[in-house]
């Protein structure tokens, strides 16, 4: 595009802003309401750092589990490792209120973070989501992690 077709583009779309009723331009949209991710402390469960998270978008929150490695591989230990078939379980409720639901199921860990979906739900705002994630794999049984989390919209 040569130098005398971008002022001609320029002055076409100049035209066109001026064109445009004044209430049109004056109209923003509302802002969107920005999603704040909090995770609870990590926990050991089938030799594997676990922790349970949510994300919060308004009055809206999704949890969900993440498994990943606990640590560095011992020296002479294998690698990678062998994947792991784990049983995992996430539960959600509001303090003093409802059930957000129960989620189980089986996942495959094998060397990178896994994020394990479960409960998407709406609650009131100022309310306090309490959510518990399980992890069970070979012969080791659960330990949950929790997440405690007010809401505030």
């Amino acid at each position: 595009m040569n130098r005398i077709m971008r002022i001609a583009a320029g002055a076409a779309g100049a035209v066109t802003l001026l064109a445009t009723p004044v209430s049109a331009l004056a109209a923003t949209p509302q802002a969107a309401t920005a999603t704040v991710t909090t995770c609870g402390w990590s926990g050991l469960q089938a030799g594997l750092s676990t922790k349970v998270c949510a994300d919060v978008t308004g009055d809206g929150v999704v949890l969900y589990g993440q498994i990943g490695l606990a640590g560095p591989p011992s020296p002479g230990t294998p690698w990678p490792p062998a994947p792991q078939e784990l049983a995992t379980r996430l539960s959600a409720e509001v303090v003093g209120g409802d059930s957000l639901g129960a989620v189980s199921g089986r996942t495959v860990f094998a060397v990178s973070t896994v994020r394990v979906n479960g409960i998407a739900a709406t609650v009131p705002c100022g309310s306090v989501v309490h959510a518990a994630f399980a992890v069970e794999g070979g012969f080791r049984g659960p330990a949950p992690v929790t997440l405690d989390l007010p809401v505030r919209c």
